[in-house]
């Protein structure tokens, strides 16, 4: 009986007598400061069903930064932010805490490794997969402490979300800034080429000047086939008409000054049909690259319109509170836990101890 009793003072009234020293004296009120938020685009498409309420109105979730947003509030630069001048350390190693609550109790230089594990104890930041909703809790030994930490963990998640969006409307524009610079510059070098070809060449548009040669050469023949025409009707009426020479010349002249022009225009390398072949490539090259150009300054400004249309946000549902009731620890549900903890491991080590004596007896 005197083991049984001795069990029992062990496994049941010696936890409960420890768990009523500690939750009645030492552990200390934890406040809870709860805020919501949900990140808004008005441009990401939705699944959800407040999703498509969101989506109705013009706006989306915006999943990326929610959850860049989550793990920066998690983080160690989140920490180091907090712990500004030691902020954050000294709210949790004040002499009001308990010893076996606060951090660093023994007093030892905490490393900051220790800090960030004691701070993600403190720090939680759940999301509503259905609503998208982030629900941030931070517990402090203060109502104004975990509403403080709260509020400016809440703003670096602010800013985080602002920063991102900020960088992606940056390199949206620059990736279509740089398309037009370099299509600027083809079109540059297309028309600087095609310019120096027609200095070089002495031709303006070879087609055009062609179609002037050889509306030239058409009436070259016309005036040639009328002086021909003369001469034959002169030769066999007045043989003796001094006119004769005069057209006899009149028409080499025409026939030379043809050849001329005919030459001019095709079957010499200086030809115009010869100078038109890279002309036209040039000029192509040139509209090629004016489209290329144009197109790249119409994307610039689908990308400046898609950058003003990218505006993710978040917007606050429930600002930190300042709560004015301790809800941890709930100190009658853990002596009531140690107390049926107890009994239980009393009761089955009372059994293997009987079981025991039984088979040994």
């Amino acid at each position: 009986m005197g083991r049984i009793g001795s069990l029992f003072f062990v496994t049941v009234i010696a936890p409960v007598l420890a768990a009523m020293l500690y939750f009645g004296i030492f552990a200390s009120d934890v406040y809870i400061s709860e805020s919501r938020f949900i990140v808004r685009s008005p441009d990401k498409p939705a699944s959800t069903g407040l999703g498509v309420l969101l989506k109705s109105t013009g706006f989306a979730n915006a999943g990326d930064e929610i959850y860049a947003a989550q793990s920066f509030v998690l983080s160690r630069d989140a920490l180091s932010a907090l712990n500004k001048n030691g902020a954050f350390a000294r709210a949790y190693t004040g002499s009001s805490v308990s010893i076996f609550d606060r951090f660093n109790p023994i007093g030892f230089a905490g490393t900051f490794e220790d800090l960030y594990k004691y701070y993600e104890k403190k720090v939680a930041i759940d999301q509503d997969t259905t609503s998208s909703i982030v629900t941030m809790s931070v517990r402090g030994f203060t109502p104004q402490d975990a509403r403080r930490f709260n509020e400016q963990l809440l703003e670096m998640a602010e800013a985080t979300v602002n920063k991102l969006n900020e960088r992606g409307k940056q390199d949206l524009i620059r990736f279509a800034q740089v398309e037009v610079d370099d299509a600027k510059r083809k079109s540059q070098d297309a028309a600087l080429a095609l310019s120096t070809y027609r200095n070089q060449a002495g031709v303006v548009d070879p087609e055009k000047q062609a179609q002037v040669q050889i509306q030239m050469i058409s009436k070259l023949q016309d005036e040639l086939i009328a002086t021909r025409t003369q001469l034959r009707q002169l030769r066999a009426f007045t043989p003796q008409n001094p006119q004769i020479a005069v057209l006899d010349t009149r028409a080499a002249g025409l026939a030379a000054e043809i050849d001329d022009q005919l030459g001019q225009v095709a079957g010499s390398s200086k030809s115009l049909s010869t100078r038109a072949a890279r002309y036209q490539r040039l000029w192509l090259e040139s509209q090629f690259a004016d489209k290329q150009l144009a197109s790249a300054m119409a994307s610039l400004e689908d990308a400046r319109n898609e950058a003003r249309r990218k505006q993710a946000y978040v917007e606050r549902i429930v600002q930190p509170n300042l709560p004015d009731d301790p809800l941890e620890p709930r100190r009658l549900r853990g002596i009531l836990s140690t107390l049926i903890l107890g009994l239980a491991a009393w009761a089955i080590i009372s059994m293997l101890v009987a079981g025991m004596l039984e088979h040994r007896d």
